[in-house]
């Protein structure tokens, strides 16, 4: 099969589709890999190093694109939306929910598109939504530490505090794996922490892992009215599998924020847990709204792209394989990728994607 792989082009997104120890495992598979020129550069990789691998290297972004199978990091824009043609497989991250012109451009184009973020195995864990959510987790409290610094528009607190002066206050706002990871590295740092989240058995596996250090807390919208107004960093942790994120934080409780605390929400590409978020990007990371820091970029790991491009295709390559090696038929032999697709045969098929545009579905 033909494997395509595009340059990145959302906003400072430097992570890419494949690895040269990718291409080289399909290489031994029998397929021919075709990589933009440029494509790896902002995850350490040369073109050289593709070439090493045995993938061809393209001048121009239709030449990768125009192939079987095209692998990606992030969801198509609209200037590539043209490269998009009936028959094809895409693989990568989508994030439909919170993108109708996307979606409605899949529909009509034919494209069979596969997102990473909900491939589901049968115990219902996302194998390759896991990786990122563990980086944008540790990531969601390192920018949120570097933004409550006094010259970035912050509280100025140290997170950590120091003998004598309280530590910074971290709210997190669902307990999965992005909230996990915040915890681990804000209570690194120091913290106080607190997560809230409606699972209960999640809470007690919290207790397992941080024991007293950390405050779990069940989530209401009392707890988060008495909470999140006293954080110094609060942390949208909440995915909805394929869905919106709800709404937990009003624009009212923003409003009784400190001035100069900080909101970051990793679940942005999905909307959003907090009223007040809008998309941003690494170029322009943040903005003030109520008087409160907002930072929602929605590829956070494309910020550590040489750790993130090889995390993700740890996960990722097996079912490149299974797709490069099977074609349409691996989504018959395979649940967890068939769970995957959410856009086929100008339809939606994923009923989380059906529920968000009931009006887009062919009945």
């Amino acid at each position: 099969m033909e494997i395509g792989v595009p340059k990145e082009t959302k906003d400072q997104e430097f992570r890419v589709g494949l690895s040269p120890s990718s291409a080289r495992v399909l290489l031994e598979n029998g397929h021919s890999i075709f990589v933009e020129t440029g494509a790896g550069s902002g995850s350490g990789f040369t073109d050289q190093d593709y070439i090493q691998a045995g993938a061809n290297i393209v001048s121009q972004p239709a030449d990768a694109w125009n192939r079987e199978l095209v692998v990606k990091v992030k969801e198509p824009l609209r200037p590539e939306y043209q490269f998009l043609q009936k028959g094809q497989l895409l693989f990568t991250y989508l994030h439909l929910a919170a993108d109708r012109a996307l979606t409605e451009h899949l529909i009509d184009c034919g494209v069979t598109a596969i997102a990473y973020e909900t491939v589901e195995l049968p115990d219902g864990k996302l194998p390759l939504l896991t990786p990122m959510s563990i980086i944008a987790g540790r990531l969601a409290v390192q920018f949120g530490a570097r933004f409550l610094e006094r010259q970035q528009g912050g509280r100025g607190v140290l997170l950590g505090g120091v003998p004598g002066v309280r530590p910074g206050n971290v709210v997190i706002l669902g307990g999965g794996i992005v909230g996990t990871e915040a915890a681990r590295m804000a209570v690194g740092m120091g913290a106080r922490v607190q997560i809230l989240d409606v699972n209960v058995e999640r809470l007690a596996y919290l207790e397992s892992i941080f024991g007293s250090r950390v405050e779990l807390l069940y989530s209401n919208s009392l707890q988060i009215e008495a909470i999140a107004p006293e954080a110094d960093l609060l942390i949208g942790a909440v995915l909805v599998l394929g869905r919106r994120a709800p709404i937990l934080v009003s624009r009212g409780l923003v409003q009784q924020m400190r001035s100069g605390s900080v909101i970051v929400d990793v679940a942005v590409d999905q909307g959003g847990c907090i009223e007040t978020l809008r998309p941003t990007s690494h170029t322009n990371p943040i903005y003030v709204e109520e008087g409160v820091l907002h930072y929602g970029v929605p590829n956070m790991p494309g910020a550590v792209p040489w750790t993130a491009t090889q995390a993700l295709n740890n996960s990722t390559l097996p079912y490149v394989l299974k797709l490069a090696n099977q074609g349409m038929a691996a989504l018959e032999f395979n649940p967890a990728l068939a769970k995957g697709v959410n856009v086929q045969s100008h339809r939606i098929v994923h009923p989380a994607v059906q529920s968000v545009f009931p009006d887009l579905v062919i009945s």
